[in-house]
């Protein structure tokens, strides 16, 4: 069974948690970064992104970087922006955001802040489904290493449990939270703390009696950095250091959005060429000049020509095991390797991605700029499909889910030190 634990956490005072928390370092560039923390001396970007604060010119991988993180944060504690709880406590963590699928609506979903297990993670009790790349990790291990701290929060999930559901729509439902703001993007962030004993003795019970397994939703890097850490700490290693960050949200409360993608050229085709090429293993029908967005599995949109197309995968085209059905390897082996000579999307520089939080007018656009040549929409990932993914050992092809809300950073942090 999965292995978690309450921490004591370092957090913000009440009245600074707004300026504290910021959106997560690998979301954006330093240069965004840069403008996101103007005017903010507080804002937790001065420890994640902390190039921010030296000259421009700055190797963001560099040691002075890492070095500037722990001044950041020695200065935040000095100053009594943050404090360290002093008892090992559970939190619940809200986001309310507008539902994107129901014009009018919200979507709210609730998760647990707690460690997870390294040695989870390395037993694949922690499950992923996705590769990590060295130079992205080599960041965050650097980071830690430094600072003492883990910063960003891996989002995990598992199948729901109703009793730990019902354990923790109570606590909300009875308790008042320690933070409750709305930042600038219009996400409601709450925070409660638990620190009942009795209750984080249920609570601890209940996940070993009933979850199994975890899965990573978002933040591969950042559980790799922290299982390096530990390994590379050896005999140094605290027992902090045997655990790491993370929020646990319930299957059932998710939000995948779509991740689409956008293409620079068309391989020597022509539209017409192009299009006749895709009849082979898809129904192509015009759209029009609206925007399609899919509303099943297999389904895709394209933009071409200042016009959209309704793209149907045809049966027989596709494998049925876990790896061959999703949308992405429909895309990659029919269109994307066959026509238009993309056979790796982490590296060929012909194609971009866009997550679906920007909407399809974001793909219309850079492909009517001329930037791009053409573009797909595509149907979300399930739940589901990821679980098959991860159960069956197999690795999503990159940029295939796009999870909203985003936990913020700097609300709580882990220390590997006592």
């Amino acid at each position: 069974m999965a292995i978690i634990k309450p921490f004591k956490a370092l957090r913000p005072q009440a009245q600074f948690a707004r300026q504290v928390a910021s959106p997560p370092y690998d979301v954006l560039t330093s240069a965004e970064a840069k403008i996101e923390a103007q005017g903010n001396p507080i804002s937790f970007l001065h420890i994640t992104k902390s190039e921010i604060d030296l000259p421009e010119d700055t190797n963001p991988h560099s040691t002075a970087v890492y070095e500037k993180a722990k001044e950041n944060l020695t200065a935040f504690i000095k100053r009594d922006v943050v404090f360290r709880e002093n008892k090992d406590c559970y939190y619940i963590y809200s986001l309310v955001m507008p539902d994107p699928q129901k014009p009018g609506g919200k979507h709210r979903q609730s998760g647990l802040v707690c460690v997870s297990s390294i040695e989870d993670y390395e037993n694949d009790t922690i499950k992923k489904h996705e590769f990590t790349r060295p130079d992205k990790e080599q960041d965050r291990i650097d980071h830690i290493k430094a600072t003492g701290a883990q910063t960003g929060n891996v989002f995990l999930t598992y199948r729901n449990v109703a009793a730990l559901d019902s354990l923790v729509n109570k606590w909300i439902s009875e308790k008042s939270g320690i933070y409750d703001f709305t930042s600038n993007d219009g996400i409601q962030h709450t925070v409660w703390i638990v620190n009942d004993t009795a209750t984080i003795n249920d609570i601890t019970e209940l996940f070993a009696a009933s979850v199994p397994c975890t899965y990573i939703a978002d933040g591969h890097h950042r559980a790799a950095s922290a299982a390096k850490v530990k390994m590379e700490l050896g005999k140094n290693a605290t027992e902090n250091a045997g655990f790491f960050l993370t929020t646990l949200f319930p299957s059932n409360q998710l939000l995948i959005m779509d991740y689409n993608r956008l293409v620079k050229t068309l391989n020597g085709h022509n539209s017409e060429s192009f299009l006749q090429l895709l009849n082979e293993n898809f129904l192509v029908e015009e759209i029009g000049s609206d925007a399609y967005k899919p509303t099943q599995l297999h389904e895709f949109g394209l933009y071409l020509n200042s016009r959209w197309y309704k793209l149907t995968a045809k049966e027989g085209s596709y494998s049925d095991d876990p790896l061959g059905v999703l949308d992405i390897t429909i895309l990659q082996n029919n269109i994307l390797s066959r026509l238009l000579n993309i056979h790796d999307q982490r590296t060929d520089e012909n194609l971009d991605f866009v997550g679906g939080i920007k909407g399809l007018d974001e793909l219309s656009k850079r492909v009517d700029s001329g930037e791009m040549a053409l573009a797909f929409s595509l149907y979300p990932v399930s739940i589901e499909q990821l679980f098959d993914i991860a159960d069956s050992g197999n690795i999503m092809p990159p940029k295939s889910t796009w999870f909203e809300p985003k936990l913020r950073d700097g609300l709580l942090t882990h220390l590997i030190y006592e």
